[in-house]
């Protein structure tokens, strides 16, 4: 018997897990990112499996920078409201994942959840 194994990336756990909540959608955007949104507002997005952007509000945005769990983004570096989370391991991962939640749960709250 021979069995194989599947390894699943990054990028794709990070899909599995975000797509799987109630009105997020996805898909490529035109500067090669993969975008997560909820009624047409983007909640985050990757490039590839190896890094993660997000727009939060500038005092979450802050808070985040202050508990190293966000970068600056490179393009637009003196923005708090825009950070980057490298994806280096299975704690970036859960942390990326945490971090969308963060803005799903910002826009659900606020606007409901799409039909």
């Amino acid at each position: 018997m021979r069995l194989t194994f599947t390894a699943v990336t990054a990028r794709e756990r990070i899909v599995d897990e975000v797509t799987s909540w109630s009105g997020v959608t996805s898909g490529h955007g035109e500067r090669g990112e993969f975008a997560f949104k909820v009624g047409g507002r983007e909640i985050g997005h990757l490039h590839g499996g190896r890094v993660a952007h997000f727009s939060f509000p500038k005092d979450v945005g802050v808070q985040l920078r202050e508990q190293g769990r966000v970068g600056d983004h490179p393009v637009f570096p003196d923005r708090v409201g825009l950070g980057e989370r490298t994806i280096a391991g299975d704690d970036d991962v859960r942390d990326v994942v945490a971090l969308i939640r963060l803005n799903y749960d910002r826009i659900v709250e606020r606007y409901g959840v799409p039909t």
